[in-house]
């Protein structure tokens, strides 16, 4: 199978160097580091391995790259609106379209805009960062749940698994909403709090005594959603394992807590606009995640 890696940062450089190194035919579509990754490749250094890619397929276009079998978008979904045009050159149409991308509703919204592509969700359990052109670090786990929302290729889909695997891509399929749910119970908490107070890690919530208790009450808030919006699967005991599992996370600045440090656009939407209306429309109210969603409103347009 053919890739494209739409967006080669923390988490399209690692697995897309992953796929690369693994001898797969991977084209990558980068943009301010495209010069230099031309020239020098692609560096990943991994708690499971580092490498070194010499060359590999760059381009700073969709334009330019070849039509592909599987494309994988790691933008961030703030850009969401750019990918019909930015997939239309290199889509057949069996293409598989895999958002890696935290949020609700990411595919709803690219299938009205491309009703034919063949979608599926992605999520990622990873410590991964790009700390220089070119120059990936991965620091912890690297899990990536898969969800179908509406891809009836399932050969296609099957090849893509085994690809994975082969490649040393931590991969597993999951029901589609279960899968983007259940890493909102994590992402609406921690991602929104590192960047509303300046934690230097989602660790460092938990381990302080008046910040924890609200940061479960959360959890405990997002999983009423997801069971509202008919998640199964999904009980108050998910929120006791997501505390231990960012207990025993190396220090690492949430994507959003970066964005914000840097003065870049915060991904609200489908974060939290998009999940609380989904919410409210079956019943279910956040408060505690809605006054934070009030919070990171206020900072983003702050920075503007």
């Amino acid at each position: 199978m053919k890739y494209a890696i739409i967006g080669t940062g923390a988490i399209g450089g690692y697995y897309g160097g992953l796929l690369a190194k693994a001898g797969h035919d991977v084209h990558f579509l980068l943009h301010s580091d495209y010069d230099h990754v031309s020239q020098y490749g692609l560096q990943v250094d991994s708690c499971d391995g580092s490498y070194h890619l010499c060359h590999i397929n760059a381009y700073n276009s969709t334009a330019q790259m070849p039509v592909c079998d599987v494309v994988i978008v790691a933008i961030k979904s703030i850009a969401n609106h750019l990918l019909p045009q930015m997939l239309a050159p290199i889509c057949h149409p069996d293409t598989l379209v895999l958002l890696i991308q935290n949020g609700i509703g990411l595919e709803a919204d690219l299938c009205k805009a491309m009703p034919r592509a063949q979608l599926l969700g992605g999520v990622a359990y990873i410590c991964t960062l790009k700390n220089a052109p070119g120059h990936i670090t991965h620091t912890f786990n690297g899990l990536l749940q898969v969800g179908n929302y509406n891809c009836h290729n399932h050969e296609a889909l099957a090849h893509m698994m085994a690809d994975f695997a082969a490649s040393g891509i931590k991969a597993k399929k999951m029901p589609y909403d279960e899968m983007r749910w259940k890493k909102a119970v994590w992402n609406m908490p921690f991602n929104g709090m590192t960047a509303a107070v300046g934690a230097v890690s989602a660790g460092s919530l938990i381990a302080n005594e008046s910040m924890a208790p609200i940061i479960r009450q959360m959890m405990l808030e997002v999983i009423g959603a997801a069971r509202a919006c008919g998640v199964k699967g999904i009980d108050e005991s998910y929120a006791d394992k997501m505390m231990d599992m960012t207990r025993h996370m190396p220090q690492f600045a949430s994507s959003m807590k970066f964005d914000r440090d840097h003065h870049r656009p915060m991904e609200l939407y489908y974060l939290y606009r998009r999940p609380l209306a989904e919410a409210r429309s079956r019943g279910a109210d956040m408060p505690l995640i809605a006054m934070l969603a009030a919070e990171l409103e206020y900072i983003d347009a702050q920075s503007r």
